[in-house]
């Protein structure tokens, strides 16, 4: 009975103390950013532990014994606040405080003016708050690295390396088919006939705000996804105003060192050019661009304008204009071995190649954002991209059956140009405290063109000293024209409900229903012009630098060459065409299970629908193949908070893989030693995913992190060899599953602070990745799935792309100057991936191999006063060999070797 009363009157105690607690609320602001509320600032009692980060519109709430006190506001790179105040009890008390970053600097030099999502420290406090496990890269960060297109961006967090020159990424060892891209959570289209995301490196991260990438699923994500989703941010301005030009040079140190750089003629520097198929092309000759390279001076150049204005109209309504206009190009030169070799190690292609490359990017971003008040905000962005990439082969060496004595010479011109139109408004409203509504849409277009692509193939006659035509095949000499138009629409709708209040007057639970359509036709078409040369011509001597000379009016009307297309003399086109739509209904529960455990239970239902239609060299009478899906997806995400400085999660998933369409469309594209071939009995694969990690945050801007991973893969698909003596790759589903594991490490750490104002930081990061993976290869599943009579050189393989090891590492030092908001920031970054497939082997012939490469580079950033800024870069200082071998038994044989040079860059920025 004693016990019994004790309690019961600490009880009393403990309810009466809480109830004489007052309460003290508020909203932080951005003194620099025209008020704007900020997120993830630190506010508490000084002297006590008592404290807490404030929501995502800037606002707190903490509970406060009777007395006097002091209010603590901080956040890294503003002046910390104190506010004395006193507190009656059950007195609600509003302290609203804006925040300045007075002689106090973020680290970001390029940009001072923008929203905080910039910021590495706000990333890292959105990481740390947020239930889903997310892991996101701003501008301050990218910055820092000196990163100029979102594919590098990328390849700076765990579990991401970049196929080697090309804007593809792959996620822990999967590749492009295993991932998605959105910009501001909308899809957008590929720009590459045979991939299914757009080339990251067509976006300068001159339009980007940050970059999430989600590696875990959730309902809310269309279910095309096993590696991860890449979601890039587009700048949202939020401050005053904003003029900023910047202009700076590059050089690649192979380019400058050649006597004569050459490109083809024909398209201009600027990036945009057309050559459209002439009239008539079967029966004259009137072909536009010259087959005679011109020699050019290999200098590069970029330039960039910002401006942003906030127009305010009274009470909450404002208006943030956002627009940026930039255009940059570059110039690059390798040579070294490009070879193809049978499972003996014996020659079909052997080459010496020199390949002089010359790419442009011009990029425009318009962005509105309307804001009605706290609850109701529009936001339009229309985005354009233009990318061109003009490219001069040179290829010297063996030919089978044409130039067997290490005598022949191809020389092929590329030139593909890929205009990205994007349009998208969303929209976001809080109807009640616990009803919200999101919606989005967008309309997007890609068209991407390869017009008069140009290849000659001549081996050298030693009886007449010269070269001559290869004359073994029509196509030995040709011109291609391939266009492709993609046109999206996409449409998400979703609203959320918050229910069930806790003590603290917190909801503990939240309900999301929504829709997702995606709506997507791709057309494609393209022609070949083979010359057929006479056999008065066949031994006749040209020079290879000037073949305009041979092919000309005049000598087609003479007869020396004829003109045809894969349809004889029937210029119509080989065509490809597809049509995916995608409907999705999906439920999330977010539930807040202890003051500690939180999880979202998620489930989608998705019905897929998907056909190609073709009509190629290969397949001349026509065919279509579709499929239609409905698919289930569950998705599992805890979060537990172990303390305020520690979290545990676990994620847990179903999804699928769909294959492309040219990956089922019978089209052959050929390069000059490999050539690719669609398969249309290939279908979709399943995915089962796992994910469990911990985090651990020291100080805001710090962080340690370790997740362990597991994938089990259905009916995985590869790239693999094909019997053939030209060497061909298709793509098919090799075996009934495939598995992942791995582990990746992050840090992120303050090494020292030190100077007599302590305005000298030195920062480091580290993040690595390891993992295992494997599959079944089956021949007999092969053989029975599709028409290919095949031998998969080994039962069980690793997944083509995939590297054991990735390896992030950087160092930065600071150095700040308060009385004249002068700085300058230091850093120096590697990165490295272990050897990764590039295609699977067949009939005993080994898997083609990517060798490991490690990458340095030193970035250089500069603010000489408040508007003068200079910035200098030295990338890929080490020059690796970028090597690829064929595994086979008897011998590694390297098919592929060559440096890309190093790379230096000076620019200059200036803001009004």
């Amino acid at each position: 009975m004693k016990l019994k009363f004790l309690f019961i009157a600490f009880l009393f105690c403990t309810l009466g103390y809480a109830q004489s607690k007052g309460k003290v609320t508020g909203m932080i602001s951005d003194a620099d950013l025209n008020n704007e509320a900020m997120p993830f600032v630190n506010v508490m009692i000084k002297g006590t532990t008592n404290g807490i980060a404030t929501d995502l519109e800037g606002k707190y709430e903490l509970s406060v014994a009777p007395g006097s006190h002091i209010l603590q506001i901080s956040f890294v790179g503003y002046e910390t606040l104190e506010v004395p105040f006193e507190i009656k009890s059950n007195q609600t008390l509003v302290l609203d405080k804006s925040m300045s970053s007075g002689s106090v600097k973020l680290e970001d030099v390029v940009i001072q003016s923008r929203s905080s999502r910039a910021n590495e420290t706000v990333l890292l406090q959105d990481q740390k708050n947020a239930i889903e496990i997310k892991q996101n890269i701003g501008s301050q960060e990218l910055s820092r690295k000196g990163v100029s297109d979102v594919a590098n961006a990328v390849t700076k967090t765990t579990g991401i390396t970049k196929q080697e020159g090309t804007g593809t990424i792959y996620v822990r060892g999967l590749g492009d088919r295993y991932n998605s891209t959105t910009l501001n959570g909308l899809p957008i289209p590929s720009n590459d006939p045979e991939k299914k995301n757009i080339d990251l490196g067509i976006f300068s991260t001159d339009i980007v705000e940050y970059i999430s990438i989600d590696k875990i699923y959730g309902a809310k994500m269309y279910g095309d996804f096993a590696g991860g989703n890449v979601d890039i941010m587009s700048k949202d301005f939020k401050g005053k105003s904003l003029i900023e030009v910047e202009i700076g040079s590059s050089l690649n140190s192979n380019a400058v060192a050649q006597n004569d750089f050459m490109l083809q003629q024909g398209p201009n520097k600027s990036g945009f050019s057309n050559s459209d198929i002439p009239n008539d092309p079967l029966n004259s000759y009137s072909f536009k661009n010259s087959l005679a390279p011109v020699k050019e001076n290999p200098i590069a150049g970029n330039i960039s304008i910002k401006g942003g204005k906030t127009f305010d109209f009274g009470g909450e309504r404002k208006l943030h204009l956002f627009a940026t206009a930039s255009f940059e190009n570059e110039y690059l030169f390798r040579e070294g071995i490009n070879k193809s070799v049978n499972a003996q190690g014996a020659k079909l292609k052997s080459f010496e190649q020199k390949n002089y490359s010359y790419t442009t990017t011009s990029t425009g971003l318009f962005n509105a954002a309307y804001r009605f008040n706290e609850k109701n905000k529009i936001n339009y962005n229309f985005m354009f991209i233009n990318s061109s990439s003009q490219v001069n082969d040179e290829y010297k060496g063996f030919i089978r059956d044409i130039a067997e004595n290490d005598n022949g010479l191809v020389r092929r011109g590329t030139y593909i140009q890929n205009q990205l139109m994007v349009n998208q408004l969303l929209g976001s409203h809080k109807l009640t405290d616990q009803i919200a509504v999101n919606w989005a849409t967008s309309m997007n277009r890609i068209q991407s063109q390869m017009p008069d692509r140009t290849q000659n193939t001549l081996w050298f006659n030693e009886n007449n000293n010269g070269y001559s035509f290869a004359v073994n095949t029509t196509t030995d000499n040709h011109r291609y024209y391939q266009n492709l138009v993609e046109d999206e629409f996409a449409i998400n709708v979703s609203s959320d409900y918050q229910f069930l209040k806790n003590d603290s007057d917190e909801f503990k639970a939240k309900l999301t229903i929504g829709y997702n359509g995606k709506f997507k036709t791709r057309d494609f078409e393209a022609t070949q012009f083979n010359f057929n040369i006479s056999n008065s011509q066949s031994n006749a001597i040209v020079n290879p630098y000037n073949l305009d000379a041979f092919f000309n009016a005049q000598n087609f009307n003479n007869g020396y060459f004829s003109i045809e297309t894969f349809s004889g003399n029937n210029i119509k086109p080989q065509t490809y065409n597809g049509t995916q739509n995608i409907h999705a209904a999906f439920g999330l529960l977010q539930y807040k299970l202890t003051p500690k455990t939180t999880a979202i239970f998620g489930l989608r239902a998705e019905q897929i629908f998907q056909d190609v239609t073709w009509k190629t060299q290969i397949d001349n009478s026509g065919r279509n193949e579709s499929f239609e899906r409905n698919e289930f997806l569950p998705s599992l995400l805890m979060k537990y908070e172990v303390n305020d400085k520690n979290n545990l999660r676990l994620a847990a998933s179903k999804t699928y893989t769909l294959p492309q369409f040219k990956e089922r469309a019978l089209f052959v594209y050929e390069d000059v030693t490999e050539v690719k071939v669609g398969n249309p009995y290939l279908y979709p694969s399943e995915d089962y995913n796992l994910d469990l990690k911990w985090e651990f945050f020291p100080k805001n801007d710090e962080l340690i992190s370790v997740t362990f991973f597991g994938k089990y893969i259905v009916n995985p698909i590869n790239e693999i060899t094909l019997a053939s003596s030209t060497n061909d790759i298709s793509f098919i589903n090799t075996g009934d599953w495939g598995r992942v594991f791995g582990a990746e490490f992050e840090i992120r750490k303050n090494i020292v602070q030190f100077g007599t104002e302590k305005d000298q930081k030195l920062t480091a990061g580290l993040n690595a990745s390891y993992m295992q993976t494997n599959q079944e290869l089956n021949s007999e599943k092969v053989r029975k799935e599709t028409d290919y009579n095949i031998n998969l050189t080994r039962n069980e393989d690793a997944f083509t792309g995939a590297s054991d090891l990735l390896i992030n590492a950087d160092v930065s030092y600071l150095k700040e100057w308060s009385n004249s908001q002068a700085s300058i920031m230091a850093t120096l970054a590697y990165s490295y991936f272990s050897d990764r497939i590039y295609a699977l082997g067949t009939e005993m012939k080994g898997n083609l191999v990517d060798k490991a490469i490690g990458t340095l580079d030193l970035i250089v950033r500069s603010k000489l006063n408040k508007q003068l800024g200079i910035n200098f870069s030295a990338k890929n200082l080490l020059d690796p060999k970028i090597e690829r071998i064929q595994d086979n038994d008897a011998q590694e044989i390297t098919v592929l070797s060559y440096k890309k040079g190093l790379f230096f860059g000076l620019g200059v920025s200036y803001q009004f």
